[in-house]
């Protein structure tokens, strides 16, 4: 089937075809979401949430980006959407759980390391990281984390951000300026 067919599918809320989407696209949607998050479980409950968004919406999807483009926009939307509710109850005492990676993922993430010592230093310079990331402006927090951690091409970007390339080049070059000098003291 192709993505348009599928899309057509889609916009006739044929079972199979949501079903089809979901296979084809979870674990790259569950992944942006933890990307932002942090959090494996808030990444999965996000991930359902943009299918629901998706079930809602087909039939407005215009088809000017591809269909997994059009994902990754909603990921990152209802991440963000996530991330600031979040912040928002923090401010007003509500005490959420702080995403976190739990210990497989630290490892996973920190990759393999036979030395003890070394692994630790490996998961705290992660979290330095991705704390840092975490106070980049919003535009810049969305293009590094698309490009570091989902691997997405500027190309990519910058149709998930509905921007052009040079403005994502740019977003790049200012967050990693920005991690760069947040980080340097930090790090030596």
């Amino acid at each position: 089937m192709t993505e348009s067919e599928l899309i057509q599918n889609l916009k006739q809320q044929k079972e199979a075809a949501f079903t089809k989407l979901v296979k084809q696209y979870q674990d790259q949607v569950v992944n942006t979401c933890f990307g932002f998050v942090h959090d494996a479980e808030d990444a999965r409950d996000l991930a359902q949430e943009v299918f629901v968004e998706v079930y809602h919406s087909i039939r407005k999807f215009r088809e000017e980006a591809g269909l997994g483009t059009w994902l990754y926009r909603i990921a990152v939307n209802k991440s963000l959407d996530f991330i600031r509710r979040k912040n928002r109850k923090k401010r007003f005492g509500i005490h959420m759980r702080v995403g976190k990676l739990d210990a497989t993922d630290q490892v996973e993430l920190a990759g393999r390391v036979d030395n003890p010592h070394a692994q630790l230093e490996e998961k705290e310079r992660f979290v330095l990281l991705r704390k840092a990331i975490a106070r980049l402006p919003e535009n810049q927090r969305i293009a590094i984390t698309l490009q570091k951690f989902e691997e997405c091409p500027s190309t990519k970007i910058a149709e998930i951000m509905n921007t052009s390339v040079a403005a994502v080049e740019s977003l790049l070059y200012r967050a990693k300026a920005n991690l760069y000098q947040q980080l340097e003291k930090r790090l030596r």
